[in-house]
Order: C-alpha cells, then structure tokens, then sequence
C-alpha cells in the first residue's frame, strides 16, 4: 500500500489483528426496544447535547447489522469490536439481537469482540453505589453464558477514565454529575466490576480477556516546577489510576486512600490477570499549572479548582474536532508503558485510534490513520508487544455530547436517509489490509 510519500505501510507480525470499533448507543437505535440507560436521560435534558439531538434511531444498525456486517466483509478487517448495550440485554429478546449478529459476524468470517460496557448504564443504576460492580458481573455471566461459544476475545469496560472524569466529575457526558474529586468511588466501583468480570468471564469458560483503557502522554507546559507537578498530576489521574489497580494490584501513592471500601481486597479483584490490555490512543495532552479561573478547553469548561490547566499543543494540524494530530505520541505511550510497567504489561491492542474529518473523499483521515499506524509500527520495532489496532469508527455515528455533529466513520452516513456510503479512507484500510496478508 503505497503513501503519499511513496513508501509502503511497514509489515506487522504475523497474525496481527486488524478491526474496527463501534458502539452500541451510538449506533444501534432502537430506543424503544430496550430498557432506557443514563444517555437516554441524559440526551432527553435540553442543552445536554449540542444539536438537541439523541440516539434515539442513531445509524439504525439494530435493523440494519446485516448490511453493515457486509461492509466490514468488504474491508477485510480481521475483527469487529462492538459492544453490548446492559438496558438492552436486560429487555425482552435483547441477547436475540447479539445472537444474530455475533452469527452473521461468523458467516462473514469477522471475529467478534464484545465490550461489556461502553458507557449506556441502565438508567436505574449508579457507578457511585457499589453493588453496580456486583450487578455488572451478574450481566457479564448472562452474556458469555449466551455468546461464549462464537466469541473467543473478550473486553470488559470501555474508558473507565472518560466515564468517570466527563460523566461524574465534569457534568459534559451522562449522567451529568459535577463532583470533581468526589467522582473518584466512580472509578473505583468500575474498576471493581472490570475485576469481577474478568472473574465472570473466566468462570463461563472465557479466554482471551481485556480492557480498553484511554492514554495518552501528559506533556508539561514548561519546564517549570509548577508545571512539571501539574503535569505528573495529570498523568496519575488519567493513566496511571487506572492502569495500576489493573497491571499492579495498586493504585498510584495517595489515590487509595481516596477510594471507598476495603481497598486492598477490592484491588486483589481488580488485578485479576487480563491476557492483553487494550489502550485507545487519540493525543497527548499539553498540562500546566493552574492559570486562575475556569478555563475552556475541547468544548469542556475546565474548572478553577482542579490542580492542573489544559493548554493548546501548538505548531501541529488538528482535526474537525479540534484535537492535535500527534502520531509520535503512539509510540511515546507505548515505549513509556513497556518501561514503567516491564513484564508486568501484557501483549497490548490498540483499541481505538481515528479522527473526526468531514467529506467523503477523506484524504486527512487517511493521513491520521497512516501516520499513527507507522507510529505503531516504530513501537513495534522498539520491542512492545502489540497485537492488534482497530479504527475507530466503522461508520459515522452519535457522537454523545457533541451529537451528529463529528463524523469519525470510515463509512459516512446521512442521517436523514441512513444511507451507508464508503468513503476514501474505507478503501484506503481495505486496501492496507490485503496489502499486509500478502506480506504474511
């Protein structure tokens, strides 16, 4: 596959896993055929989302997964990653619905890799009460007792970090809570249910289990003492948090004591060894003492009382949704997690990585992609174990907060019509992709 540059994509190892991601809320609709969850509520407040728009028919994939089953056959991906709606499951012929399609995913020859929870928690529970965890694993058993004979890889929570940080503490995404650092039971309580399902799973006979956690380098604004704390500040809240209950067995010098219950048993189920561990990679973050005042950053209003400020990466392109396009930060993470956690780190998969861009001739999303995954590739060489990337997103889809707004889809969609059109980057990959099997 040659680039605007005219070299080829570099091989991967063999038996990488190729795919793309999706979500269950932000595609499937269907609304009224499943039970409500926290977006519902959330999307039905006015002023929540941008375009006053919900999920409520999203990309209709419910009715049309047979259709999108075949696009992911067309691009050739190894791997589909979706997830699995919990208010869904819970309704009549809900797990019916994960039936077909984890069958018409088999058929097509395209390996299913469930997410177990990717933010659409029922609207009856609360990631601040503890027995969510408990309930999480009970829904967990449920599925893998019912998909466990087609599905062989496995992924139990979806960016635990966002979840909590924009959900709980910020008020930006469902269930819309403003809690600062009193969101931090969140993480913990998800944190736990990522344990107990891990143990779920493994009880049902499962294999091959993950997580999709998010990173992304925290770069200090200075060299400043002030900005360096701020920085390492940011880095412990948002990587190193939720990454060392999982890798560890504990959480980084002083979080603990934050945390509600018994923690040190509540870390020895959190650190039920996973067999990879999945990162979802989209920029550093420029960090630096705090400047006085709320500030904005990425559309969310950063408030005064956090210890650190968000500043703007200058110098480098950004996408549609105005994030920087800083591939070399791939592999920084990637050669940074390899020396901070050394053989306690599992073989990783990059779970998601892409780009908001207009258009269907897409040619900076097809730079993004190239660019990051060759930045993958230099962190292969620098000896991590990665074994897989998946592109997010197959098609454009809600994008929570920001509504139909940002389009991240190697597939467009008019959301009037729900016409699927691929676009230039879906050939692109499809064609990166038999690129790397002839390498094989």
């Amino acid at each position: 596959m040659a680039t605007d540059a005219g070299t080829p994509v570099p091989r991967f190892p063999p038996g990488f896993l190729w795919g793309v991601s999706t979500s269950a809320h932000q595609i499937e609709g269907a609304a009224e055929e499943r039970e409500p969850s926290v977006w519902d509520v959330f999307t039905a407040e006015p002023g929540r989302v941008k375009d006053g728009s919900t999920a409520a028919v999203a990309c209709d994939h419910y009715h049309r997964y047979r259709e999108d089953v075949a696009l992911l056959a067309g691009l050739g991906v190894d791997a589909y990653r979706f997830s699995v709606s919990w208010p869904r499951v819970n309704s009549p012929g809900g797990l019916d619905f994960y039936d077909r399609l984890v069958d018409e995913l088999c058929a097509a020859g395209v390996r299913p890799v469930p997410t177990l929870f990717h933010w659409d928690l029922p609207a009856d529970l609360d990631w601040l009460d503890r027995d969510t965890a408990a309930r999480f694993a009970d829904h967990v058993t449920v599925v893998a007792d019912r998909l466990g004979d087609r599905v062989r890889k496995w992924i139990t929570l979806n960016e635990p970090a966002e979840h909590t940080l924009l959900g709980h503490a910020l008020g930006a995404h469902a269930p819309g809570r403003q809690l600062l650092f009193d969101a931090l039971p969140a993480a913990h309580h998800q944190l736990l249910a990522h344990g107990l399902a891990v143990r779920a799973l493994r009880a049902a006979g499962a294999g091959d289990i993950g997580i999709a956690n998010s990173h992304g380098p925290a770069w200090p604004a200075s060299r400043q003492q002030a900005d360096l704390e701020a920085a390492g500040f940011y880095d412990v809240l948002l990587n190193r948090l939720f990454a060392e209950p999982v890798l560890l067995g504990e959480y980084p010098e002083g979080m603990g004591a934050l945390m509600p219950g018994d923690v040190e048993a509540d870390l020895k189920v959190i650190a039920e060894p996973v067999d990879w561990y999945g990162i979802n990679y989209y920029a550093p973050t420029l960090v630096g003492a705090p400047q006085g005042g709320d500030t904005e950053f990425g559309g969310l209003t950063m408030p005064a009382e956090l210890p650190f400020s968000v500043r703007r990466i200058e110098g480098r392109p950004v996408t549609d949704f105005g994030w920087p396009v800083v591939p070399e930060g791939l592999t920084e993470l990637l050669t940074g997690f390899r020396e901070r956690y050394g053989d306690r780190l599992p073989p990783v998969v990059i779970t998601e990585n892409g780009c908001s861009y207009e258009g269907v001739d897409d040619q900076d999303r097809i730079a993004y992609l190239d660019a990051h995954i060759r930045a993958l590739h230099r962190a292969v060489e620098a000896g991590v174990d990665v074994r897989g990337y998946f592109v997010w997103s197959l098609m454009d889809n809600f994008e929570w907060a920001e509504g139909y707004a940002r389009r991240f889809g190697l597939v467009h969609v008019d959301f009037e019509t729900l016409t699927r059109t691929p676009k230039a980057s879906y050939r692109w990959y499809r064609d990166l992709l038999r690129a790397q099997s002839a390498l094989s």
